[in-house]
């Protein structure tokens, strides 16, 4: 029997969105999930309109990798599910997580992604990412990880880079055992396709994968990404 899912937000300046946000994670909370926003040093009021609103923040040096780290020490839950502040749970996603970590095959996964926006090219976007990561068992953030703790922790966390670090966290569980693939979207923000354009993003993080594959650094990759 799986317990307590816990559900770990790094959040950097997010208080525009951050109501939405909140109003999506509260029925989580409400049915017994752990919510743990983990602020990264924000300017705009972002932990404080969290903990207003009733949800348990920490603080941490920021970094995305560094800040989930922190969520997951301080995180109660046997599962831990790590989630961007621009992307929406499938409805129901803890009792989809835990039907999907009940099969002994697997302790880790990730939910397919739709990408939000008014390109029709994000769909195409979003069906290349779903395809890939089950034929290669590699998840990106946007598909809202999640995993056993004390598998977590066997693996060594996140590493502690700038970029690609659910790459290399896919790439250490895999060692361990495939992901479950839950075929529910998790919705993401198609901002940042839209605002750099689809296809020169694409480009570009084909290009940055391709790069980290033959042994770029993330520093030097984040600084491309930027």
């Amino acid at each position: 029997m799986l317990r307590r899912l816990s559900i770990i937000v790094p959040i950097l300046d997010e208080a525009l969105t951050l109501p939405d946000f909140l109003a999506h994670l509260l029925p989580y909370q409400r049915v017994g999930c752990e919510v743990l926003l983990v602020d990264g040093g924000s300017h705009d009021g972002s932990a404080a309109l969290a903990e207003c609103a009733g949800f348990s923040v920490v603080t941490s040096p920021p970094g995305r990798a560094r800040q989930m780290n922190t969520g997951a020490r301080a995180a109660q839950g046997e599962v831990l599910l790590f989630l961007h502040a621009d992307t929406r749970l499938p409805e129901a996603a803890d009792n989809l997580v835990h039907q999907a970590l009940s099969d002994e095959r697997f302790v880790w996964g990730r939910f397919d992604v739709a990408i939000e926006g008014t390109s029709r090219m994000l769909r195409v976007v979003a069906f290349l990412m779903n395809h890939r990561s089950r034929l290669t068992g590699i998840a990106t953030g946007d598909q809202a990880i999640f995993v056993r703790r004390t598998v977590f922790e066997a693996v060594g966390e996140f590493p502690d880079q700038l970029l690609m670090e659910d790459i290399k966290l896919s790439q250490r569980l895999k060692h361990v055992s495939p992901p479950a693939c839950i075929k529910s979207r998790a919705i993401t923000s198609g901002r940042r396709w839209e605002t750099r354009g689809v296809w020169q993003t694409i480009f570009l993080m084909w290009k940055l994968r391709l790069a980290y594959w033959f042994g770029a650094t993330p520093e030097s990759l984040a600084k491309a990404y930027r």
